[in-house]
């Protein structure tokens, strides 16, 4: 028997509630962050890879954050380059249904097949990205979309100057 949409949709918002319940610790938001890359790993079983990267200097570069997943070699990415520099410097999230496509992509491990890319924006600056990786092919959908912007705008307020 099919899953029907509103327990789908049930699902969904049920990880939401979770998302917000670990952002509103009051631990330091680079453990939040942290928590966050691991919640969303378990909870949702086509995230192999799940991190954050954050806006630094200039050059503008992107800094690996907290992050749940295999270790990765890329510790800095210029904007522009591979899946996250090019979502930092469109300034705009990026779905890519199949890494294999993309010309400048920065392999982070030969089993990620799909990535999404979401910038985080704080006080009218992007100040971070959220990175998943997926070891399916096309693994994202509308719904991880609608997920991770909701997922992004909670983690802002992490980062807005008070």
């Amino acid at each position: 028997m099919e899953p029907r949409a509103d327990d789908d949709r049930q699902r969904w918002a049920e990880r939401l509630f979770g998302v917000r319940q670990v952002i509103d610790r009051e631990d330091s938001r680079e453990e939040i962050l942290l928590a966050l890359c691991r919640f969303l790993r378990k909870e949702i079983g086509h995230y192999d890879w799940v991190g954050f990267y954050l806006v630094e200097g200039a050059p503008e570069m992107l800094r690996l954050g907290p992050y749940d997943g295999a270790p990765t070699r890329h510790v800095e990415i210029p904007f522009g380059q591979g899946v996250c520099g090019l979502a930092a410097e469109k300034r705009r999230a990026l779905m890519v249904p199949d890494v294999s496509r993309v010309v400048n992509y920065l392999s982070c491990s030969p089993r990620v097949q799909s990535e999404f890319v979401v910038p985080i924006f704080a006080d009218g600056e992007m100040v971070a990205e959220l990175d998943v990786d997926s070891h399916t092919l096309d693994a994202f959908g509308e719904q991880d979309k609608e997920f991770l912007e909701a997922v992004v705008e909670a983690v802002a307020e992490l980062f807005k100057k008070n």
